[in-house]
Formats: structure tokens, sequence, C-alpha cells
């Protein structure tokens, strides 16, 4: 799953207790890689969609490209601890281009649905969650590999007493498919993440991030370091912008994106 970062605001709320679903503001599991703790209240929709992401690698006298757009996340809240949700991108492309040869492809992208559920309750110190999904293989090679994949994320939420300040930790456990097609294997990827409430309506967030793909071929890490910034327009609207920042050779060296989240 993608992730994401901390809206603070929901993060005091949901600590605090005092408020009623309908006056919580907007938490949206973006921008940035973390997740949040926080579902969509009951009975109610909410549409997280990147206008755009962008992101650029080389190496090796190799460069790629990708880019997504209109990339949405359709979910609806169950109970007051529970959502459903569902992922998908309308169009994305990849090039690559290595001397004198250049591959593109573009379509219609992976689907991912995706069940969360908050263990722990209005007034807990922490929060914690449980997020299951499953990826649905609707995109054409080479977009996609033709494989069902799941995985399971456990967003933990911290929001320190008597500060603008919170912290958040993603670990993530994934069963993807072997680079031979052939099999699946095991992945772990963590996301730890610091957010900034920098005004009512400002909020700032930088993450560290980390990806372990233990494929029967050979393991790949992967690694960046990521900052973003939410505009909440109100308590149903928030726009938002983001980077990251490769940190080895095996992640994209530079990602950019811009986004919005809607709640009805």
């Amino acid at each position: 799953m993608g992730g994401h970062r901390y809206v603070i605001a929901a993060m005091l709320v949901c600590a605090s207790g005092m408020a009623v679903a309908q006056d919580e503001p907007i938490c949206a599991a973006r921008p940035g890689k973390s997740t949040p703790a926080c579902t969509v209240p009951a009975g109610r929709f909410q549409l997280e969609t990147g206008l755009a992401d962008w992101s650029l690698q080389k190496g090796g006298g190799e460069r790629d490209t990708s880019l997504a757009i209109g990339e949405t996340t359709f979910k609806y809240g169950l109970t007051d601890r529970s959502d459903i949700e569902v992922d998908v991108t309308p169009w994305q492309r990849t090039t690559s281009r290595a001397g004198g040869i250049r591959d593109r492809a573009s379509g219609f992208g992976d689907v991912t649905v995706a069940y969360k559920h908050r263990l722990t309750g209005s007034g807990a110190p922490v929060d914690v969650a449980a997020l299951p999904f499953v990826k649905v293989p609707t995109a054409k090679r080479p977009l996609g590999n033709r494989k069902w994949e799941a995985g399971l994320l456990i967003p933990i939420g911290y929001a320190i007493p008597k500060s603008p300040l919170g912290i958040g930790l993603t670990p993530e456990l994934d069963w993807v498919v072997d680079a031979d097609g052939n099999g699946h294997h095991l992945a772990m990827v963590q996301v730890a993440s610091l957010g900034w409430q920098a005004s009512d309506k400002l909020n700032l967030s930088a993450e560290i991030w980390g990806r372990w793909d233990w494929d029967p071929a050979g393991t790949t890490k992967q690694a960046s370091v990521d900052g973003s910034v939410a505009y909440v327009v109100n308590a149903k609207l928030q726009l938002d912008a983001g980077f990251n920042i490769g940190l080895n050779r095996q992640t994209p060296d530079v990602e950019l994106y811009l986004g919005i989240a809607r709640q009805f």
C-alpha cells in the first residue's frame, strides 16, 4: 500500500475522545508513505486522489521514469472504527531508455482492496489499526506482473501531549510474487514519520522509508527520505504535495506528487 502521513489534528481528536464523528477533521492516508490509524466515520465516503505522481531513476546508463495520473482510493466507513478501501489507478506510464533503445508502456494499473480496523478506542494514548489488503492484477504487462499479491499493515500513531507533534510507524509485511513469476515470497516495509501541525490548517511531515524484498533470486533493499505538506481547506477537504528522495541505487532518485482528499 502506499502510503502516507499523519494528520496531527485528527490524532489529537482521537486522543481526546471529546469530538463527535461529524466534527472530526478529515484524516487521509496521503500525503506520504506512512498510514494513519484513523478510519473514515461510519456512513461517510472519502476520496483520496493523486492528481499526478512522477518518479525518476538513473543508473548504469539507464534512465527510467514513471507517471501516474488520477490514482484514487475510494473509502467508505463501515463503523466508527472500520472502513473498506479500494485503490484504482486509471492511467499510468513507464518509460525506460538505455543507449539508443527506448521502451514505453501505459494503461490501467492494478487495483488494491483493503479493510482497515482501528484496534484502539477513543482516549487511547497510542492509536493502532490493522489494514490487510489484496492486490488484484488488473494491469497489463509490463505495468504489472499479472499475479495476485497481499499484505498487512499495522499503522501506529502517537500524538505527543501538549505539543503540535505526532509520531507514526507503519510496519508492513507483504506476500509478493517471485521475480521469475513461479511463486511467492515475503517482503517487509517500515515507515517512521514525524508530523508537525504548524497551524490550524497547515501540516508538515518528514519520513524515513525502507523496504526489504527477500526474493529467491536475491534480496533487494530500498530506502528513501521523504517530506510532505498538507493544507486543510476545511474539515472535509485537504490539498497536499510531497517529495521522496532515494538513498540507494535500487530506489528511484526522486519522486514528486500532489493530490487532494475529500470527505462526503
